[in-house]
């Protein structure tokens, strides 16, 4: 997609907490992987304020993960979601990273639908992950968020 500028903080750079709270739940969540992860930011082309953000953790020599991604909800449903998935795709290639996993919440229906929609399948189930991992209940579309699906897409 042209008009977007992808870039990696360096660690001195601001945090975009604003974004990253769209894919995450609470900064204390966030603080627990972002300062061992590769954070990048887009712009639009001229602008100066992100658009989007994703976050990638090499869990391996031949394996990332997204471990956040967003995009503003004035922007979701656009394309940018997937193009960001083929930018992720280019730095694991250029990484010789063999697959990327992601991790979404077992009844996100629509999160899921986009991951497999871009190549991604289901890998494994991280049970009770939202359980151990926050300190309060998430509840999403009225549902309790428990187990973690795990989904791969081979690169």
């Amino acid at each position: 997609m042209k008009g977007y500028i992808i870039g990696k903080l360096e660690p001195k750079d601001n945090l975009p907490f604003n974004l990253l709270l769209l894919a995450d739940e609470t900064v204390e969540a966030i603080e627990r992987y972002i300062y061992t992860s590769e954070v990048y930011v887009v712009k639009e082309n001229g602008h100066l304020q992100p658009i989007a953000v994703f976050v990638l953790s090499k869990t391996s020599h031949v394996q990332i993960e997204i471990k956040n991604i967003a995009i503003l909800e004035s922007l979701q449903g656009k394309g940018i979601g997937s193009y960001l998935i083929s930018e992720i795709k280019r730095i694991a290639i250029a990484d010789k990273c063999e697959n990327i996993i992601v991790g979404a919440p077992d009844c996100s229906l629509r999160q899921i639908h986009f991951y497999e929609k871009n190549g991604f399948t289901k890998y494994d189930i991280r049970k009770d992950f939202f359980i151990n991992n926050y300190s309060k209940p998430i509840i999403e579309d009225g549902i309790r968020l428990k187990d973690m699906l795990v989904l791969k897409l081979e690169v």
